[in-house]
């Protein structure tokens, strides 16, 4: 059955994205008003505006969407990362307010609206990338409430940025919760253990695909907040720790990088994103931040176990030295565009990550192998255990 979109097509104000360094790009809004800051950062993914506009990991980012047609498809009830749109903007170069697609149930603008975001079109978003891939990502403010640039470019300067501050405690959810059947359920509902490995989840932003894809590997989920303590991991005995994707500098995480640091060796480790650079940190390495990130479908990630290349999702703007690791630890994947440390392996402590998204979708299955490498992980620790 064919649902109805209703479109509304109110007159499209003026708007203006600032940059730190003083240029200016005017275009006009497509969704909400007001001001908005955030580090603008470029995606170059062709699809898969929704399951990036709630992925937590964009929190205090404004998204600059470099495929020059979007909304094309609308947005529906099932691709959504999160509850909640966490990028603070979008900017495209041309909004469609027409969606085609059957799935549909409501338009861009009226998703970004429904949450109170603002959208803009008409800029020249391929100047904006250039100028970001040279100089860098940079803080950047939407406005549509006027072109006074010596105020707007103040209030650019005056917003603190992303390095040093924990963004994390604003993703992560409040209190522990079960994942079944595709949807969060209070945590006693899967108290008693089941046949299924138990995975505990430190959620630093976690994105729901990641709780499918567990799911479907056979794993029982609980959902802990960022700030839980190994002992609270513990107290579900789990059989593996999954630290999750999310938002920010991971160096100020000093609450996760312990809680880590104390499981490591006891239970299975899976990190992902900044749960990659969290296990980095808990193991004794370094972080710094990339000039301007990955973020995109479309990065090629070379495994020196394999030999294979594969095609990445990413979204970050920090990464782990690898240099600054011990020596026992392996890189096992490393991205061919800068040969930044892309995964790590502690064979002696039952520890892997990796810096890109395996459960990207839309967007490569290249490396869904990663779940079932860690259930296999897990399944032979617990088998160790027992014999022990």
């Amino acid at each position: 059955m064919s649902r109805r979109i209703i479109l509304v097509n109110n007159h499209k104000r003026r708007a203006i994205l600032v940059l730190e360094d003083g240029s200016s790009f005017a275009g006009r809004t497509f969704a909400g008003e007001g001001e908005a800051f955030g580090e603008v950062v470029f995606n170059t993914g062709m699809t898969g505006y929704q399951e990036v506009l709630t992925d937590p990991s964009y929190k205090e980012q404004i998204l600059v969407m470099t495929y020059p047609l979007i909304g094309n498809y609308g947005v529906n009830d099932e691709d959504c990362e999160s509850s909640l749109i966490h990028m603070e903007g979008i900017i495209v170069r041309e909004y469609c307010d027409n969606p085609s697609n059957y799935r549909a149930t409501k338009t861009l603008k009226q998703y970004l609206e429904d949450h109170g975001k603002i959208g803009i079109e008409g800029l020249d978003t391929r100047a904006v990338t250039r100028r970001i891939r040279t100089r860098g990502a940079m803080r950047g403010i939407i406005s549509t409430n006027g072109s006074d640039m010596a105020e707007l470019l103040e209030k650019v300067r005056s917003y603190p940025g992303l390095l040093g501050r924990d963004i994390v405690q604003h993703v992560s959810c409040a209190k522990a919760y079960g994942w079944f059947g595709g949807k969060a359920v209070p945590v006693e509902g899967i108290s008693s253990r089941g046949e299924r490995l138990r995975v505990v989840v430190l959620d630093c932003g976690v994105k729901h695909n990641i709780l499918r894809n567990l799911e479907s590997a056979g794993c029982e989920l609980i959902v802990v907040p960022a700030r839980a303590s190994a002992l609270d991991v513990m107290a579900y005995n789990p059989d593996g720790l999954l630290v999750s994707n999310g938002p920010g500098d991971p160096a100020p995480l000093t609450y996760a990088i312990e809680t880590v640091r104390s499981l490591l060796g006891r239970i299975p480790i899976f990190g992902i994103c900044l749960g990659h650079q969290i296990l980095g940190q808990a193991l004794g390495g370094k972080t710094e931040k990339l000039k301007f990130g990955h973020h995109g479908v479309n990065q090629p990630v070379k495994n020196m176990r394999t030999g294979r290349v594969e095609i990445t999702s990413q979204n970050h703007g920090f990464v782990v030295i690898a240099a600054t690791l011990p020596d026992d630890a392996r890189i096992t994947h490393i991205n061919l565009n800068d040969n930044t440390l892309e995964g790590l392996y502690y064979p002696s402590l039952n520890a892997f990550s990796v810096q890109y998204h395996p459960e990207a979708s839309p967007g490569p299955h290249d490396s869904k192998y990663l779940f079932d490498a860690f259930v296999d992980m897990m399944k032979k620790h617990t088998v160790t255990e027992t014999v022990r």
